[in-house]
């Protein structure tokens, strides 16, 4: 007996040796894992993978082939605005003839279909590597051919013609429609060599690279990895790690740093865009192509911690139930008797009676795709009567007399107990107005969080937004409220209330210290986005200013931004923003060649005139007038153009709120150019009627500019041009009451004309500046004295 207990004594220590170290042996923690493709998941995975096939995942990009195209090949014509294109099959190649980069028709080769529904585009590969998308596309629901421009003909040379940088694969589209990306840009031949693993949105877009779970899978051994778990990402952690993995293509972002993957921080990679004019409705809803996460970031539902999988099947991609049940599985009758008349107020089998129709509406894009706000919001007709806003019941109820007060008052009958909090669109909308009321309520958004009550708090999105909008309002008042933003919780927020602080230029010597130490410690921030934003904000403060400590983390940190930077090397507002940088730390060579790779780049026009603008004030700086002259004379005819075009999309579209604001803003820009124009004429005495004509016109364009009507009033002074002088001094004032220089310029000018009560008027008006003008006043009425 005792010889079988020694025995078994060593067995279980043999046995308990053998498994401790195979616990204790560990995949190195530096591996790298790698991309070994769907073949390796699938032996283990096979009802994840049959419910993945012919996903809209699985169907995001394919090759051309008869089994994959689906569009009408058979010597088909489709013409649009003048402009015919030649659909046709010969064997197993598609082709299709249009018109080219040159603007002449041409025969091109489709290589690649992309999506499947509700439409499905066509791909061609230039002799550069560069892949371009038809604008033409087929929709697969009515089986017919159809322009993504419907109310307009995209000229050859425009940034959305489908040859030029708005329709090409690589730089816009390919990241989140296959698996495993490299973009291969070659900046000095301007050339792409783009690979991907697999051509679709494959397990590992999701997953992450799967090299090391196979690995674990296939060990003899009893445990996964003590270190690297099973090898791949924990999406089920928590609602934030599986949103980040879905995020990253299904947000409207701008990208910090390449080589995002599952579970690494998508602010490490990614900035989200905030809830902005253009982007967003003032009160969150979607208007432009802004996909699901900003939106969502807006939700109850995302505040309470529910996941994207808890309504969609991560696999199939299809939601989990169709009609109320998907809602129901939450919003149970414990909780209220949501699927009934009581709660709807519609017929039961009406489409009023689901839920998606009145809490996430859709609206089109790409002519035939309607997609769902993510928002999922309680509809709010009285906000569309306050501002101008969608709302849900009218997509339905669109008789005259369904009007958004019908709709009000009909919610307001439904649920006479319903009380709103004061809804965010509501400050945003008196914020952009510049309404002084409304910078309290902004502090009060920035600071809505951590009540138990999740209806009384906002997304951090809304908040961002809120404390972007505080740049509407003097840093003087502002910056103590956007000081304590800077060590939020939330990266979204700090980087943008350091925006907010660095968006007014240091003036003094104070102030520059003050931004100093307001922003020098986000260098060291954990967040990637926040710490190399910091550091590019940074640029604008002289190097003396830091201690040699803040010296090295500012390196350190604007090194990284520049590295980040390299992912979209590719796209012409990347160089332009080195340049500007560049041209902060005074390396003015750098920033020129800068600004001349962007346009070497195949910009759009409003890359193109920003980096045009900006070698003409390197120019000047430099005293080269004739060079300067030729950059605003260039870019005075693009933003011509520009602003031509816009207006031709506002006769086909007139309210549409994103043309509007593009509008707004290529009208400040256009009068920004002819205003440097003019300028620069004026100090040359031969040509100062040209600079007097680029002032009216630059008055012209942006009639609510006092600065422009100030420097065209001193000009038609000296010209002689006392009446035109005399119209633009007096706007410049009623426009800007606190304009010391207009309002002195305009006295002077009463002064010299004599016009004695005029000139006392003027002059009394500059008392509000301070007794110190009072001099004026009495030397005025003197000289009125001495006339008479």
């Amino acid at each position: 007996m005792s010889r079988v207990k020694w025995f078994l004594l060593v067995l279980v220590l043999i046995t308990g040796s053998l498994i401790a170290g195979d616990w204790w042996s560990v995949v190195p923690p530096e591996s790298q894992p790698q991309y070994v493709g769907r073949q390796s998941c699938i032996e283990c995975h096979q009802q994840e993978h049959k419910n993945w096939t012919g996903s809209d995942h699985d169907l995001a990009m394919d090759l051309a082939t008869p089994e994959t195209v689906l569009g009408n090949f058979d010597h088909v014509e489709f013409e649009h605005l003048g402009v015919k294109t030649l659909f046709e099959r010969e064997g197993d190649k598609f082709f299709a003839t249009t018109e080219g980069p040159t603007g002449k028709p041409e025969k091109f080769a489709i290589k690649y279909v992309f999506g499947v529904r509700p439409l499905q585009q066509y791909m061609v590969e230039f002799p550069d590597g560069r892949v371009q998308v038809l604008s033409v596309c087929w929709d697969t629901k009515k089986q017919q051919w159809f322009d993504l421009h419907p109310h307009e003909r995209i000229a050859p040379d425009d940034w959305l013609h489908w040859t030029q940088g708005g329709s090409n694969w690589n730089y816009m589209c390919a990241e989140c429609h296959s698996t495993n990306v490299h973009k291969n840009f070659d900046l000095a031949k301007n050339t792409y060599h783009t690979t991907f693993s697999e051509i679709d949105v494959s397990c590992e877009a999701c997953h992450g690279p799967g090299s090391i779970h196979v690995d674990l899978a296939q060990a003899k051994s009893l445990f996964w990895d003590r270190h690297w778990g099973y090898g791949l990402a924990q999406l089920k952690s928590s609602n934030v790690a599986e949103l980040e993995a879905c995020a990253k293509c299904h947000s409207h972002r701008r990208v910090v740093c390449g080589g995002h993957q599952a579970q690494r921080h998508f602010n490490d990679h990614y900035e989200q865009q905030l809830i902005s004019t253009g982007l967003y409705h003032v009160d969150g809803q979607i208007l432009e192509e802004v996909y699901e996460l900003g939106s969502y970031h807006q939700s109850r539902m995302f505040r309470e911690g529910v996941k994207c999988t808890n309504c969609h099947d991560p696999h199939s991609t299809r939601v989990k139930f169709e009609g109320n049940k998907l809602c129901l599985q939450c919003h149970t009758l414990s909780k209220g008797n949501y699927d009934s008349p009581a709660h709807h107020h519609h017929k039961p089998d009406g489409v009023g009676a689901l839920c998606v129709e009145c809490h996430m509406p859709t609206r089109n894009y790409m002519v035939v795709d309607p997609r769902r706000d993510h928002s999922i919001r309680v509809p709010r007709p009285d906000l569309t009567v306050k501002l101008g806003v969608p709302n849900a019941c009218q997509n339905c109820h669109n008789k005259p007399h369904e009007t958004a007060g019908w709709a009000a008052a009909q919610v307001a009958e439904w649920f006479p107990n319903r009380k709103h909090e004061p809804h965010f669109g509501e400050v945003f909308a008196q914020a952009r107005g510049g309404e002084a009321s409304a910078m309290d309520d902004l502090f009060k958004l920035t600071q809505r969080k951590g009540n138990r009550d999740q209806a009384k708090n906002v997304g951090p999105i809304v908040r961002a937004s809120a404390a972007s909008l505080l740049v509407n309002y003097p840093l003087s008042e502002t910056r103590r409220e956007l000081e304590k933003l800077l060590k939020d919780e939330d990266a979204v927020v700090r980087v943008t209330a350091a925006r907010t602080i660095a968006a007014q230029t240091p003036r003094s010597e104070s102030d520059a210290t003050r931004l100093r130490e307001a922003l020098s410690p986000l260098l060291t921030d954990p967040s990637r986005l926040v710490r190399t934003e910091a550091a590019r904000l940074l640029t604008v403060l002289p190097p003396d200013l830091f201690s040699t400590a803040d010296k090295v983390r500012f390196e350190r940190a604007f090194a990284e931004w520049q590295e980040g930077l390299q992912e979209v090397i590719d796209d012409a507002g990347t160089h332009i923003e080195l340049a500007l940088a560049f041209e902060n730390r005074g390396d003015r060579a750098r920033a020129q060649e800068e600004y001349q790779t962007a346009l070497r780049l195949r910009p759009n026009e409003m890359q193109a005139l920003q980096a045009r603008m900006n070698l003409a004030m390197l120019a000047h700086f430099e005293k080269r007038d004739d060079e300067t002259e030729r950059l605003y004379g260039e870019c005075i005819v693009l933003a011509t153009g520009t602003l031509r075009k816009l207006e031709g999309e506002r006769q086909a579209q007139p309210d549409n709120p994103t043309t509007l604001a593009a509008i707004d803003e290529q009208r400040r820009r256009l009068s920004g150019v002819l205003f440097n124009m003019g300028l620069l004429l004026t100090d040359k005495p031969d040509r100062q009627n040209d600079a007097f004509e680029a002032l009216r016109k630059a008055a012209e364009v942006d009639a609510s500019n006092a600065r422009i009507q100030y420097n065209l009033g001193l000009l038609a002074v000296q010209l002689g041009k006392l009446a035109d002088a005399e119209a633009a001094l007096k706007k410049a004032c009623e426009m800007d009451g606190q304009m010391l220089d207009a309002r002195q310029a305009l006295t002077e000018l009463y002064r010299k004309q004599k016009r004695w009560p005029e000139a006392i008027d003027s002059a009394a008006k500059l008392l509000l500046f301070g007794e110190q003008y009072r001099g004026i006043l009495e030397q005025i009425k003197r000289e009125e004295k001495d006339e008479g």
